[in-house]
């Protein structure tokens, strides 16, 4: 009861009070019916899904630090990427092993193994409430998280906003102007010029990060493609070069099977009849830039796979 009322986490004092000693409280985090939060802090995972990926884990599990770390800091606000998390923004290339808050008023900045507590001046309406809690504005956290981590970490983290319409760029803009004087604040700042609503996910966001980096043409993002008939063909993830036609592949599932991989094939098919070159990317090729970027620029020459020939 005092989990569910605290969102889910609870202490060895609770444990304790409830009736549990401390050699149950280590058998349960052995066996993993707890998980150690902190030194002193818990967690009864066992209603989580089972086949929970690690990386949504890990958000989950920073949600409930930052409820937990909260009532130790007194007047705080969430920032920088644990405000991020709470906005529900994808949170790709940020550190989750520490929470972040910023301190307003008086008191230090702190920082710890699992805590992080800036010093910032921070206007009234760079905060918002969310969930009971002082959050940081959305955009106020993707700018200073950018600052923090990098440029294409800001980039994903705006164009998600953007897409989901939680910001807009001129508030973007906005505390980027306000803010000029932060350290890393060039990294944000080009993050905002490029962020763009239409990239779809983390990885065409990273996707399009490396095309610019390597002098590709700006790619158009969710362009529909029709045939010779005006017949609608598919929507694609970028046309680069108005000639060739780049899907990005994240964590595609084919929960219908064969039928779903020769719809797939239709539909290239249709598009090389059109007139347009194909290629298909996924996550291990954003690990590669360069020679993804090299397989790129052979693509949109028109260049045979491998041979530099057309």
């Amino acid at each position: 009861m005092i989990a569910a009322e605290r969102g889910g986490w609870f202490t060895r004092p609770d444990a304790l009070a409830a009736g549990y000693s401390d050699s149950e409280l280590r058998q349960r985090v052995r066996s993993g019916q707890w998980v150690r939060m902190s030194l002193n802090a818990y967690v009864d995972p066992r209603a989580w899904p089972v086949d929970e990926p690690p990386w949504d884990r890990a958000i989950r599990l920073h949600g409930l630090s930052i409820r937990m770390t909260r009532t130790r800091l007194g007047a705080v606000v969430v920032s920088h990427q644990s405000a991020a998390v709470l906005h529900g923004l994808p949170v790709w290339g940020t550190d989750l092993t520490k929470t972040h808050f910023t301190r307003i008023g008086n008191g230090q900045s702190r920082t710890g193994r699992e805590l992080q507590v800036h010093r910032s001046a921070v206007d009234g309406d760079e905060i918002i409430e969310l969930d009971g809690l002082q959050v940081m504005s959305c955009e106020r956290a993707i700018v200073e998280t950018a600052c923090s981590s990098s440029y294409e970490v800001g980039v994903v983290l705006a164009d998600a906003a953007l897409r989901a319409k939680l910001t807009t760029r001129e508030r973007l803009a906005d505390v980027v102007r306000r803010h000029q004087h932060w350290r890393g604040i060039p990294a944000a700042r080009r993050a905002v010029e490029f962020a763009d609503g239409l990239s779809d996910s983390v990885g065409e966001s990273r996707l399009r990060v490396l095309m610019a980096n390597h002098g590709l043409p700006r790619p158009r993002l969710q362009v529909e493609i029709h045939d010779a008939d005006g017949l609608f063909v598919g929507r694609v993830d970028f046309l680069l070069g108005g000639t060739l036609v780049v899907e990005f592949d994240g964590a595609l599932k084919y929960a219908d099977g064969v039928s779903v991989v020769l719809a797939e094939k239709r539909r290239e098919d249709r598009l090389r009849e059109c007139g347009y070159g194909v290629l298909r990317l996924m996550w291990p090729d954003l690990e590669q830039p360069y020679k993804t970027a090299a397989r790129l620029w052979r693509a949109l020459r028109g260049e045979a796979p491998g041979t530099g020939k057309r």
